[in-house]
């Protein structure tokens, strides 16, 4: 009663996006995406979030894209 379950980790949705797909999304180059994605991971910094390198959170990725 009130225990909550979680899905395995293969069914959670992948939250975060790397650059191939990043690539193929809007079709540029892997530089390109590289530094889109290290442009997003500063702006995220600069908001106080924690970032991993070669990642960004899909949804904001997709918000600053405007997709």
């Amino acid at each position: 009663m009130g225990k909550e379950t979680k899905r395995p980790p293969e069914a959670q949705p992948n939250r975060m996006i790397m650059v191939e797909e990043v690539m193929d999304l809007l079709q540029v180059g892997r530089s390109t995406a590289y530094h889109l994605m290290q442009q997003c991971n500063r702006e995220l910094r600069g908001q106080g979030y924690i970032t991993h390198a070669g990642r960004v959170p899909r949804a904001y990725l997709m918000q600053r894209c405007g997709l």
